[in-house]
């Protein structure tokens, strides 16, 4: 009899294994060990939209484990292939190793960026400036209706594309008249005060240079639940500078945001996003690639604005007794939505909102990926991506597009000319107004 079948011997309290540290610990953030988990099976390249449409981009797997491995054995520079990554992170979930390819991605993008690319060349000075959005967009909303004419204007589109190498075609997002923050500081801050329901509110910029409407549905929804929000100073999120290679800008960005929340965690305060990509980045990619103080309290109590509410509250019994008037809803999940689980969270509630129909447009990537898609170079790829989202949404019963991620919304209406709203709106109207 063999041993398969006689187990008499094995003792399932034993404690004789060793667990096996995938990445020791040192200083320098060395992935190259967790690359020998990937045993080259391509699921990573046949997620890849990049890969799709693009036959010059070797895929995740070389960008990720294959670079590394031949870093170790003849320590070649990063392939500038490195910068055509969209920074979808599908390849996370498509792995069965569980193989850390975003991480992998943006350390050397890092490096190249770093150590490989002209500082002097269009391509560096233009995604500096989409990576630090912040920055000019701060300048911009002192003067918003100026500053959206002159950066709406097809004349300063056509100078742009040639000076900065951002696509023409692309129509500038307008800035709000007033600014979330202004409106926050306008209406005296919270009007709720709890000592057991309390969220920090990581609104992003785009929320608040753009779409002050979804920070204002968050905070009036929050509070109808008898939450205590605060808005706390707060650094860029870092998403469009880990896409773009900018790692010391993310790093500062990450260090203002953990100054300024940590404290909040510690009086019991949980943190939410109404953007999946900053909610994916608090949680994911500053622990991954940053260690200071406070940052893994941080991811720990980060959540998306509609997933901390299906946790904590009894969202669908509120959804199921509330009505708004008929509408019909094209949705399209963020690949960042995807990577927390979040894909399905929308469709699930909102199909029991009497009023409303929704429709999901498919797993499709929507093909901008934040800055990807605002690159001149990038910008024909970025539409062959999402042309079976376009697809989808034509096809759909509503006229109007649903998502949670502001880029994504930017490329739901210039494939299609439709209006989007983000699921806190709907919320908002069915509970609040």
């Amino acid at each position: 009899m063999s041993d398969a079948e006689s187990p008499s011997d094995f003792d399932p309290t034993a404690q004789s294994f060793e667990p096996v540290q995938v990445f020791p610990n040192n200083e320098d953030m060395d992935l190259r060990p967790g690359a020998d988990n990937c045993y080259k099976c391509t699921a990573c390249d046949t997620s890849c939209p990049v890969a799709e449409v693009d036959e010059d981009f070797p895929g995740p797997k070389f960008q990720g484990p294959e670079q590394w491995r031949l870093k170790r054995k003849e320590d070649q520079a990063v392939d500038d292939s490195i910068m055509s990554c969209s920074n979808c992170m599908r390849c996370d979930n498509a792995c069965p190793s569980s193989v850390p390819l975003s991480q992998m991605h943006n350390t050397a993008r890092g490096e190249y960026v770093s150590e490989e690319m002209n500082k002097l060349s269009q391509e560096y000075i233009r995604n500096r400036i989409l990576a630090n959005y912040r920055f000019f967009a701060k300048i911009g909303s002192k003067v918003p209706r100026l500053s959206s004419a002159i950066m709406g204007n097809r004349l300063v589109r056509e100078i742009n594309e040639r000076i900065l190498g951002l696509p023409a075609e692309r129509e500038f997002p307008a800035f709000a008249t007033e600014t979330f923050r202004e409106w926050w500081s306008n209406r005296g801050g919270p009007k709720v005060r709890s000592e057991d329901k309390r969220v920090a509110y990581f609104h992003g910029c785009y929320s608040n240079f753009n779409t002050p409407e979804v920070g204002k549905a968050m905070v009036r929804v929050f509070e109808s639940f008898g939450y205590e929000v605060v808005v706390p100073k707060q650094g860029c999120s870092g998403t469009p500078m880990f896409a773009n290679g900018m790692l010391d800008d993310a790093k500062r960005e990450a260090g203002i945001t953990v100054e300024n929340f940590s404290g909040l965690i510690d009086e019991g305060y949980d943190v939410i996003a109404s953007c999946t990509s900053c909610s994916m980045s608090l949680k994911q990619e500053y622990p991954e690639l940053f260690s200071m103080d406070g940052i893994e309290d941080l991811s720990a109590h980060t959540y998306e604005a509609m997933e901390y509410l299906r946790i904590h509250e009894d969202l669908h019994s509120a959804i199921e007794d509330a009505s708004v008037d008929e509408q019909a809803y094209a949705y399209h999940a963020p690949c960042h939505a995807r990577n927390q689980g979040l894909d399905r969270q929308a469709v699930e509630l909102f199909r029991d909102l009497d009023g409303v129909i929704i429709e999901d447009v498919g797993d499709s990537c929507s093909g901008i990926s934040g800055t990807y898609g605002w690159k001149k170079e990038k910008y024909e790829n970025s539409m062959k991506i999402g042309e079976e989202m376009f697809d989808h949404m034509e096809h759909a019963t509503g006229d109007v597009g649903m998502t949670e991620c502001p880029t994504c919304s930017m490329q739901m209406e210039h494939g299609t000319g439709y209006d989007i709203k983000h699921p806190l709106q709907l919320l908002e109207e069915a509970l609040v107004q």
